[in-house]
């Protein structure tokens, strides 16, 4: 068994627990329990920003300058290497800034928490923080409490039910005997044992998600127009300065001026503030977006956010509540038929109802009743079986207020129907029609039965429930729909409830379950693997005509993700457990919803700090008004780039200055670089109102990033503003 082999190394651990100073020692050796991420220091950020493309083309104009100013000793080459000097600097310390305090954001989020455990040391139980939790220790598992690090029941123990809804994404909780292996970041939701630790920080399975997570590389949208729309620029402005160079060459005018006047002409050809203002504008978007409770990681992703069209989301807790209701419907096998409010009396009598509940299920029962008014009215428990992940049921014995005695029972249809001697054979039959009838659309059962004074059991009812939507999931998909985003739910729960969930959102019913996808290693989901690239070729166009997947594990969401994204499509993934974390970091844009898990908060470009799937429409809605201001901006200040380009061009080949100034020292017309810059800042300065403006977002406004670079140079004419339609109401 892989529990006892993991475990083996760590079984000399006694009841007693560690030492301090053994526990130390294991620390230093281990490591810290936490998620391993990957960081690039602050020295490699700044560095880079000064070899991006546009820099590197300020670079060579300086260098040009300095060529220049060095051959003639001509102190105006030096003043216009200083102004460019000055542009770069303010170009990088401003991005750098923004894109630091934009991080600092997501920073102060995931410092705020601070997961703790109790663990045996020294003999005593003691509570620490969970990053020092180490391999061997013998921590204490309780209805309530989050698993620290990957760990082994302690032989001896008693069995535990768990949630392990954030790796597996199934709803309800799962049955773990001693020796058997719960991972972190589960949730124990009953029972109490110990629990031996076996593998903490990079060696858990949160570490082996990073391991994913860390793998994958990926280039901005933003960036890639950027150096779109900067090669369309430069190539014009090289092709203009080839021009002039081979006529100055013709009127024998020396080789230092002419490079001088070409930097000029190469620094007219290209809009040198372009990033300043584009990351100024987009770092106003990622205050717009805090105050709509979505705190952006990175600027490049409030551009993908408008570009998303398709927005594969997790269901339980994303599109659900992670939260078991009942439901109205009930089914009732005895006669006299008893009403709803007698039926959940009975399942409320198979629980210890004057205790704060121990399970989902026991919440559910009291939640429904009064279990004060049980009390009150006279009911004694004489006797109570807890639930056993192999009886699968709870079984209790009352005496009521008129003395009889109630032996009651609630559990799993099967089971208890098994034990009513006193119906079986009449309602079988029906009973099992009904269970597979709620079965086929995710609904599920509750079985009820009762005996008075020993009499023969009956079974009386089923109570069904179900992890119900959140109350705005199906207009909040509506919204979605409006703005031209495709929505497909991938969850792994079964495909019955998949089903039932997608027709009750209207999503559609075209679910598939997960077998129909391979399951990749995460060697194999490696950049540049085969099998990687011919994804999308393999499985796009089965992913494009399906609504949703079942039973999926972090591999397929993984695979649906890039499937789409080599397909052509802008992905965004929202989620909230460690199951969803490597699709979230290879999705264009990763969104950990309200209280998600480290894993996912880690891995994601947007982490909401508001439950329910509203902010996430807000958010794409903030966010393509933010795109459209920038868009305006760009489409101005190329056009008027290329009016000064034009401008020059025209005026070197037609215009003598000496003929309108004979005083004038050079045969051809120019401008100091100073000039040029100036008026450049100045423009940016003007016109940076557009960050502000008020534009209207709909899917008219989502951007495509293969073709906006032709839509700049199309509509450079100035004609920046679009008629746009009213945005649709989000409440």
């Amino acid at each position: 068994m892989e529990a006892e082999g993991k475990s083996a190394t760590f079984a000399s651990t006694s009841k007693w627990g560690l030492s301090s100073t053994e526990a130390a020692i294991r620390l230093q050796r281990f490591g810290p329990n936490k998620l391993p991420e990957k960081s690039t220091s602050t020295l490699s950020k700044i560095l880079m920003e000064f070899v991006q493309p546009m820099p590197l083309i300020i670079w060579f104009a300086i260098f040009v300058e300095v060529v220049e100013f060095l051959a003639d000793g001509n102190y105006s080459s030096i003043m216009d290497a200083a102004v460019l000097l000055a542009l770069q600097m303010l170009n990088v310390v401003i991005g750098f800034r923004e894109e630091l305090k934009a991080g600092d954001e997501i920073r102060a989020l995931k410092d705020s928490l601070k997961p703790e455990a109790v663990v045996i040391r020294n003999g005593q139980a003691v509570k620490i923080n969970a990053e020092e939790v180490v391999p061997g220790d013998r921590v204490l598992l309780s209805a309530g409490c989050a698993v620290p690090a990957d760990c082994v029941l302690a032989t001896g123990g008693s069995s535990l039910q768990v949630d392990q809804s954030a790796i597996t994404g199934e709803s309800l909780p799962v049955s773990m005997k001693p020796m058997s292996m719960i991972k972190m970041s589960s949730v124990v939701t009953r029972g109490e044992s110990e629990a031996i630790v076996v593998a903490t920080g990079k060696d858990t399975t949160f570490g082996q998600t990073a391991m994913l997570i860390n793998s994958v590389e990926k280039q901005p949208h933003f960036e890639v127009v950027l150096r779109q729309l900067m090669a369309f620029l430069v190539g014009l402005g090289i092709a203009v300065c080839y021009v002039i160079f081979c006529y100055m060459r013709s009127k024998h005018v020396p080789l230092l001026q002419i490079l001088g006047f070409n930097v000029v002409l190469l620094i007219a050809s290209i809009p040198v503030a372009l990033r300043v203002v584009c990351t100024c504008t987009l770092a106003l978007g990622c205050k717009e977006l805090a105050a709509e409770k979505a705190i952006v990681s990175r600027l490049s992703a409030v551009e993908e956010l408008a570009s998303i069209d398709v927005l594969c989301s997790d269901k339980t807790g994303t599109l659900t509540l992670n939260k078991m209701v009942l439901q109205e419907d009930m089914m009732c096998f005895v006669e006299p038929r008893k009403t709803r409010s007698e039926v959940l009396t009975l399942a409320a009598l198979a629980t210890k109802w004057f205790e704060p509940p121990k399970d989902a299920l026991d919440t559910l029962i009291l939640d429904a009743v009064n279990s004060e008014l049980l009390t009150t009215s006279g009911y004694l428990q004489t006797n109570y079986v807890p639930f056993d992940p192999c009886r699968k049921r709870t079984e209790a014995t009352v005496t009521s207020p008129e003395g009889k005695t109630i032996r009651t029972i609630k559990g799993a249809p099967d089971v208890v129907l098994d034990l009513c001697d006193g119906n079986k054979e009449i309602v079988q039959t029906d009973v099992e029609r009904h269970v597979s009838g709620l079965a086929s659309r995710g609904v599920r059962s509750l079985a009820v039965a009762c005996s008075e004074d020993n009499g023969p059991m009956y079974f009386v009812s089923l109570l069904t429930f179900l992890d119900p939507p959140r109350p705005d999931a199906r207009q909040t998909l509506l919204k979605a729909a409006e703005l031209g985003v495709s929505v497909k739910m991938l969850t792994g729960d079964h495909y019955a409830i998949a089903v039932e969930m997608s027709r009750t959102l209207g999503l559609g019913d075209r679910i598939k379950a997960s077998k129909s996808l391979p399951v990749l290693s995460i060697e194999e989901m490696t950049d540049g693997k085969e099998v990687t690239r011919n994804l999308g070729r393999c499985y796009g166009q089965m992913l494009e005509d399906t609504d949703g997947f079942a039973q999926v594990m972090p591999e397929h969401k993984y695979l649906i993700v890039e499937s789409l994204r080599q397909r052509g499509h802008v992905v965004c993934m929202t989620g909230d457990g460690v199951n969803d974390a490597p699709a979230l970091k290879r999705a264009d844009v990763g969104i950990a919803v309200c209280d998600a898990t480290q894993a996912a908060q880690a891995a994601s470009d947007i982490v909401l700090t508001q439950p329910g799937l509203r902010t996430v429409v807000l958010a794409i809605y903030t966010s393509r008004k933010i795109f459209q201001r920038m868009k305006n901006f760009v489409i101005y200040r190329v056009a008027c780039t290329q009016q000064l380009l034009l401008f020059f061009f025209i005026s070197c080949l037609c215009v003598d200055p000496k003929q309108v100034n004979p005083s004038y020292g050079a045969t051809y017309f120019s401008i100091p670089v100073i000039a040029l810059v100036s008026i450049t800042i100045l423009n940016d300065g003007t016109i940076v109102s557009v960050a502000y403006d008020n534009v209207q977002a709909s899917r008219l406004c989502q951007p495509k990033t293969a073709t906006m670079c032709r839509q700049v140079v199309i509509q450079k004419d100035g004609a920046s503003q679009c008629s746009l339609p009213s945005p649709p109401p989000l409440v």
